[in-house]
């Protein structure tokens, strides 16, 4: 029983870990940040407040520490997995995808549109197979859950 219970909580660290990796890797990319000062200006914009230059520029000197975060994050589920085999393979991948698409290297910019490839068909097939699994279980068959 109490076994039981232990792993029970180490999935649950372990997907919360894993979701905490996806995050912190999407608001890592330099561009994914750039994005969002981009939406920020134009809704402001559209309630009439005018804005000039970036105003959530400073959150591009957060992209490499919240980019390693996620990594380091990704590679604590690894493990986890690895060990306990109680974390979704689907969510690995989708969070390595999203990990991929958004290194924010500035010397590795020119390669950006490779990552993105990369990581998106990663994060693609992740959902791919998370949609395939859900349909073919719909039946109430015992399925994983999560990505």
């Amino acid at each position: 029983m109490k076994a039981q219970i232990k792993e029970k909580t180490i999935a649950k660290i372990g997907s919360r870990i894993g979701s905490i990796s996806g995050i912190t890797s999407i608001m890592g990319s330099w561009q994914v940040c750039h994005n969002i000062c981009l939406a920020a200006v134009m809704l402001l914009g559209i309630i009439g407040i005018t804005v000039n230059g970036m105003p959530l520029l400073f959150l591009t000197k957060l992209a490499l520490p919240l980019w390693s975060l996620a990594l380091s994050l990704l590679i604590i589920t690894v493990i986890l997995y690895a060990k306990k085999k109680c974390i979704s393979k689907n969510m690995i991948v989708f969070n390595s995808g999203l990990i991929i698409a958004g290194i924010p290297f500035q010397s590795l910019q020119k390669y950006s549109v490779v990552f993105w490839i990369i990581g998106g068909t990663l994060v693609l097939t992740a959902i791919i197979i998370f949609t395939k699994n859900k349909i073919k279980n719909h039946g109430g068959e015992k399925h994983e859950k999560g990505f």
